[in-house]
């Protein structure tokens, strides 16, 4: 007997137990297939993100628009769909702009009818145990009686009436509101991917981050981005200089310090005194950024070069250790002529348009110096003792991966890198080679391990965190080198190139997307790829392959906004099929609250099934599938005794 037949006997010890589960599970099989959301490089923008949640990518108004489209104006329609997306915000907001008390208690019983209509559709696909956890415990006995009673029954209608007067006069109106509508919330999407690059750019990963932790079902995907954080916290000084060094580019260094209470001052101490203000340091701004004095504009410009230096030492470092890396091509402080001011690389001479190597010894260019030393010890025992941030990235090793294979889709961040005729490139190390879905189970294993086991002297798997942020053969970095040095100092745009894996021009192809999904054991017919990484620019598709390659990188972050023109895409995946969804920039929650501002653009049909997907069609259906066969077993032999 297997370990599952054991546990299953225990709880069903009975013939009875048996039977009762059995037309449970079966029940549940024929509900309709409950909705994926997907989202990708969020990049710290959490206002944006977290209104994508709450309206469920248009879920939520769409289902207003079906039961109340020929009843309410599209106006009244955008007001009872905010208020389901911030029923605190918009209860107050409401409550200051009523003329009278009977004016809001005619709107209290009004919104509680509909809302109630909204739950009742949105809890169609699931058992009555999965709505009734779904629901604040507070409110689950009133909730269920008007959920599950009909008003219109004449012998129900007083009962149903009493219990909306009641919510009113007992001052519990608020309340249920506001606990329903997150009711709705939590029911209108059963499942959320987060494809990759939560960290960086943006201002608030960290609320991102406790948002995804309160949340009911969730899963992620490694993006390059997080892997510097995680490397970080694993004990990688390069992976804390090059974090420290994108924070402070897109000044957003108050997510280290105010967010994860990680301190600068000695590094602050440190740049003040070696290094001055370079205009190709100082922090990038958007237009309705914060404006920032020119002190600490200052500030941030030395630190920037403070890490920067370091990090080219560092990395020089690493790859002596690593030959196999093969990465030479990003050594080049040993390539400087410090009296002229020039950096050869290959065959050809650059001038350098700014100097600021005062750190470094031009006999021993990749030595870190006694007090770039320190500084460094003491940034890796911050970023260790950093409770707040190893809480985040424990959730998020929890809850990762570097792909996920789900309902028939293959969905990961980057790409898996390939030759030009489309096989895929061998990585060797120690002996071995790595490729395709092997090249990532390998990576995955090596960053387990350097989570798990944080070092801070040079070992091998936490240098593996590091390559997997910019290495050639990173399913995650995807191009040939990052060119980090020469964009800082090189006027010349041609030795500013990343060249692209193959992999990007090749996704264009259903046979190289068919390839991948046999490669990771999927139906090929039926499923998808879904790529994040890369943003969609404008004139671009982001969907590919004859619809078997579907990316949803838009733009999210407000960096990349001016090259995709739009506010980001997302994607939904029901019982009826796939649909990518656009959004508008995201303005502002106050903009919402009071004048209905929805970022929700369009929709498009990717594919749409011929038949209405079932339980009995995703991977939890497989699993019901196989604890049916057990449980009639064990049937057989309960009348068999």
């Amino acid at each position: 007997m297997s370990y599952t037949q054991e546990l299953l006997r225990e709880k069903f010890p009975a013939k009875q137990d048996v039977v009762t589960e059995i037309t449970n599970l079966e029940a549940i099989l024929n509900l309709p297939k409950a909705t994926e959301h997907f989202v990708s490089d969020v990049h710290g923008e959490y206002n944006a993100f977290d209104h994508t949640l709450r309206n469920g990518s248009g879920n939520v108004k769409q289902k207003i628009n079906e039961n109340f489209g020929g009843r309410l104006t599209p106006r009244n329609i955008q007001e009872f769909a905010t208020l389901i997306y911030y029923p605190e915000d918009k209860l107050a907001y409401r409550k200051k702009n009523v003329a009278t008390q009977d004016e809001l208690d005619q709107w209290y019983l009004n919104t509680i009818a509909r809302l109630v209509e909204v739950l009742k559709i949105t809890a169609t696909k699931y058992t009555r145990s999965k709505v009734r956890k779904a629901m604040d415990p507070n409110y689950v006995y009133i909730t269920e009686e008007l959920l599950y009673n009909d008003q219109q029954e004449l012998d129900k209608r007083n009962y149903y009436n009493q219990i909306l007067h009641n919510l009113v006069a007992l001052h519990q109106a608020d309340e249920f509101i506001t606990v329903t509508c997150y009711t709705i919330q939590r029911l209108v999407v059963d499942h959320l991917h987060v494809i990759g690059d939560i960290y960086d750019r943006g201002p608030a990963p960290d609320k991102i981050m406790d948002t995804l932790m309160k949340y009911h079902s969730v899963d992620i995907q490694w993006g390059n981005h997080d892997i510097i954080w995680l490397g970080a916290v694993s004990g990688s000084a390069l992976c804390i200089m090059n974090l420290l060094r994108i924070c402070a580019r897109y000044n957003n260094l108050s997510i280290i310090e105010d967010a994860y209470g990680i301190n600068l001052r000695h590094l602050s101490m440190f740049a003040e005194q070696n290094y001055t203000d370079i205009k190709a340091f100082r922090p990038k701004t958007i237009e309705d950024s914060e404006v920032i004095s020119a002190d600490e504009r200052k500030q941030i410009t030395q630190i920037h070069q403070a890490v920067a230096m370091i990090q080219f030492k560092l990395e020089g470092q690493i790859c002596q250790r690593h030959p196999e890396f093969k990465m030479n091509n990003i050594v080049l402080l040993d390539k400087i002529n410090y009296e002229n001011g020039t950096i050869k690389i290959g065959d050809k001479t650059y001038p350098l348009t700014c100097d600021c190597f005062s750190t470094i010894d031009p006999k021993d260019p990749y030595k870190l110096t006694a007090e770039e030393e320190k500084v460094t010890r003491s940034l890796l025992d911050s970023f260790e003792n950093a409770a707040k941030l190893r809480k985040h990235l424990n959730f998020m090793m929890d809850k990762g991966s570097m792909y996920k294979c789900y309902n028939g889709n293959l969905l990961f961040h980057g790409c898996i890198p390939v030759q030009k005729d489309g096989s895929f490139q061998l990585f060797e190390f120690d002996g071995k080679k790595y490729q395709g879905k092997g090249l990532l189970d390998f990576f995955e294993k090596q960053l387990r391990k350097a989570y798990s086991e944080p070092q801070k002297n040079d070992d091998l798997a936490t240098d593996m965190v590091w390559y997997l942020w910019q290495g050639p053969l990173s399913p995650l970095f995807g191009k040939h080198a990052m060119t980090t040095f020469a964009r800082y100092f090189i006027e010349d745009e041609d030795i500013h190139v990343e060249k692209k894996n193959a992999y990007y021009n090749l996704r264009k192809e259903e046979w190289f997307c068919r390839k991948l999904l046999n490669e990771f054991g999927l139906n090929a017919d039926e499923g998808h790829v879904i790529n994040g990484h890369t943003p969609v620019k404008k004139g671009s598709q982001p969907i590919m392959a004859n619809k078997k390659m579907i990316v949803i990188d838009g733009g999210y972050s407000k960096a990349y906004q001016p090259t995709t023109g739009i506010g980001g895409y997302t994607l939904l995946y029901n019982s009826y099929g796939l649909q990518l969804v656009t959004h508008h920039p995201f303005t502002s929650k106050e903009d919402a609250i009071k004048n209905g501002r929805d970022i929700l653009s369009t929709r498009r049909v990717v594919n749409q099934e011929l038949k209405r997907q079932t339980v009995a069609d995703t991977d939890t259906g497989r699993e019901i599938k196989e604890k049916l066969q057990i449980l009639r077993n064990m049937l057989a032999d309960y009348k068999q005794s």
